[in-house]
Parts: structure tokens; sequence; C-alpha cells
């Protein structure tokens, strides 16, 4: 019987860093499998695989993903069996089946226990893709294209011993077969570190600064895309700075990163295609690009609201950070704001498609900020008691050790 965890995940430690890191702080043995170009851990010993080749030319569309998953795949199992030559033979394997990686270790390895992480399960209308009528009905060739992107990670699935999602709404994506197999866990923020903290002045680029008790509004969004919602919250800005001529409004994200829902059909940046022409004040739209958690935390402890939208995809830590800096959330009324907001108890919940509605909160918010004070202290209460930090690797470690994994009770001195 082998011992210890091998992590895989192309860019490691990504999703899996603090369970990694309070792991190896037990004295639990860890390794970690991943791309080149990942980052890697500390207190994990780091295994980089190299691609054994590169893709077809021309093979057939729908295999494109595919081919490049089980690339990905040979690859990881050529670094896994050197591993395996070198005497590292773990217990349990936590991977993400996203990219294919996982999907031939048992071959390795034929006994150590499977627990993947699934992030999302692709389908081909309505959720990512086919979800926003402004940029059209997606093609057939879209729709199967998205569909296709399971097929490798499927495969991983199968094989799996045990999943870990981190969401009611992203369990319920998954297929029916794998439900009896997962386990919901968000893996949580540091509800201690991130919290309520007295609001300090916030300085811009251009040397202003910004005083507590203005009118900010914070929105993030790591690409600026449609997908989290860019162009409603865009339309919602000219009622809102034109009726609180003091509102500073904060946006972070980066334009010009690939967007998960795709890059928009002309060329330009999504920044580009819905704020140039936009009638706003620009000396009070600030785009800050990509910050450090500390300073997403100040301009958070600054803010009036925050504003979080998003189709049917994955929710982003940066909503569950705000919940628990006691942001005042307003947000889209779609499905994965449902694990997180009560509208009207701890946030708000408005149609997605509706940018006056957006604008009528934002500016009602500036208004009167002590009437969303009841709702920021339940958002508060809510990051603490469902999205902890602490008890997402509590509820990791229950996970592990149904899998026969020895996890001493207290972390070893070091």
């Amino acid at each position: 019987m082998g011992s210890g965890v091998l992590f895989v995940h192309n860019n490691f430690p990504a999703q899996f860093r603090h369970l990694a890191a309070a792991l190896a702080g037990r004295g639990v043995p860890c390794q970690a499998l991943g791309g080149a170009n990942a980052p890697g851990l500390a207190e994990v010993g780091m295994n980089r695989y190299g691609l054994t080749r590169g893709s077809t030319p021309g093979v057939f569309p729908l295999a494109v993903r595919a081919e490049a998953d089980l690339i990905r795949a040979a690859s990881a199992w050529r670094a896994a069996g050197a591993m395996k030559a070198a005497g590292f033979s773990p217990q349990v394997i936590v991977g993400h089946p996203g990219w294919g990686e996982t999907t031939l270790l048992h071959d390795v390895w034929p006994d150590a226990k499977r627990v993947l992480f699934s992030e999302f399960f692709y389908h081909g209308r309505g959720f990512d893709v086919g979800f926003d009528p402004e940029f059209g009905q997606p093609s057939d060739q879209v729709v199967l294209s998205a569909e296709a992107k399971n097929a490798v990670m499927t495969w991983a699935l199968s094989q799996a011993d045990a999943i870990v999602t981190p969401t009611e709404f992203q369990a319920s994506v998954m297929p029916p077969v794998f439900h009896p197999l997962t386990r919901v866990i968000h893996e949580g923020v540091d509800v201690e570190r991130i919290n309520p903290a007295p609001a300090q002045a916030f300085a811009l680029p251009d040397g202003r600064e910004i005083a507590p008790g203005r009118p900010v509004i914070t929105y993030v969004n790591n690409n600026l895309e449609p997908l989290r919602g860019l162009h409603i919250f865009a339309r919602a800005l000219p009622r809102l700075m034109a009726e609180v001529p003091d509102a500073q409004v904060l946006v972070f994200g980066d334009s010009t990163r690939r967007a998960y829902g795709g890059q928009s059909p002309d060329g330009r940046t999504w920044r580009e295609v819905f704020f140039e022409g936009l009638p706003v004040d620009a000396e009070r739209l600030h785009f800050l690009g990509t910050a450090s958690q500390d300073r997403l935390l100040a301009a958070m402890r600054l803010s009036t609201a925050h504003v979080y939208y998003t189709y049917p995809f994955v929710l982003s830590w940066s909503l569950i950070e705000a919940m628990a800096a006691g942001c005042y959330i307003v947000a889209s009324d779609t499905a994965p704001l449902h694990d997180a907001i009560e509208d009207g108890v701890n946030g708000r919940l408005l149609p997605f498609f509706d940018p006056e509605a957006l604008a009528g909160a934002l500016v009602d918010a500036c208004r009167d900020p002590q009437a969303a004070q009841p709702l920021r202290a339940a958002a508060r209460t809510t990051a603490v008691a469902r999205f902890s930090r602490d008890a997402g690797i509590a509820a990791w470690f229950e996970v592990l050790r149904g899998q026969g994994l020895e996890i001493p009770q207290q972390a070893t001195a070091g």
C-alpha cells in the first residue's frame, strides 16, 4: 500500500494550495504533479511533466480538446512512471480532472484511491454558453464543442472513488450518475483575516485618494467579460454617476486576458466594447487591473456596494471575500448566487438582464448606506458559517480519511 497524497493539477497548487499546506503541516507525505509552469508550493515536492507531443494540425474539430487532454494525460503518465521508479507510491491521488492529467494514472498506481475536484461540467446551452441572448444563439459547432470538452474529464470522473465540488449549483450540473460520489465542499476563504475592519483612505494610481465615507462602488471581474456581467454593470453606471455626483467606481480585472466566455467578435477587448463612449465621468471611473488581496480588501472595506453578476457558471472567490469583508452585495439572480445570497437577507438579487434595476439599487445604496447595515452583517455571518477555509479543510480531511488516509489530529511541530 502507498502512503501520502499526490496532488495533480497542471497549475498546482491552484485550488489545492491550502489543503496541501494543511496536510503537509500534519506530517502527511505530499507530492505534486503539474505542468512545466506550475508555481508549486514550498511544503510539497514538485514534479513536472513535459508534453510528449503537440496537437495534430487539422484534427476533427470536436476532438481538439480531447486530443489536448490526452496528450497531457500521456505526459503525466510518463512523469508518474518516473516518480514510481524513484520509489513514490501515493495512497490517495487528489486531482483536477479538467485537463486530462489524472486519466491514465491508474495504470501507474492501480491501488491508489482517487479523489477528484469537479469544478464545472460543461453544457452546450443555457450556462456559460447560450445564456445571454444579446450575443445571439450559439452555432451548432459552438454547442457541440462545449459538450465535447467533457469527453476526457468524464473518463477521469468515472474512475473516481470520491468527487468534491465547491457549491450545490456546481454539483447540480454534473451528470446524475456521479451524484452519489459527490460531496459539496467549498475551499473557503480566510474569514479571520478577511473581515469588516474600518475603512482607510484608498490610493489611486494618479495620486488621488478616496476618503472613507464617500460613495464607492466596487466590482471585480478577472477577465472583464460579459460572463461576469460587464455589459450590465457598464450600462448601470451612467444613471448612477449622474444621480450620485460624488460616487467613485473601482473596477478590478485585466481586459487583456483570455475570457472564460470568449473574446469579442471584432477583436477589441470587452472593456473597449462596453466602455468606449459611455456617458460617464471618467475621473470617477477607475480601472485598477489585477490587484493583491490586500488591495482588494482595502477597496471592499471602503465599498458602499459591491456588484457581482455572473452567468450560470463557477462562483468566484471574490464574492465570498466581499461577503467576509462585510460588503453590501448587489448580485444577479442567477443560479450560482442562490448558494450564497438570499435576496433582502444578506444582499440583493436582481434580474441579470436589467441594468436599470442595478442602477436603481446602487443609487439607493449611495443615498442611504445605513439601510444596508443588516445585510452587510448577514453577509459576513453567511461567509463565516458556509465558506470558512478552516471548515473547508476539515471537510476535505473527512473525505480523505474516508479513503483510508491517516491524518494526525494535530499539526506537527515545525
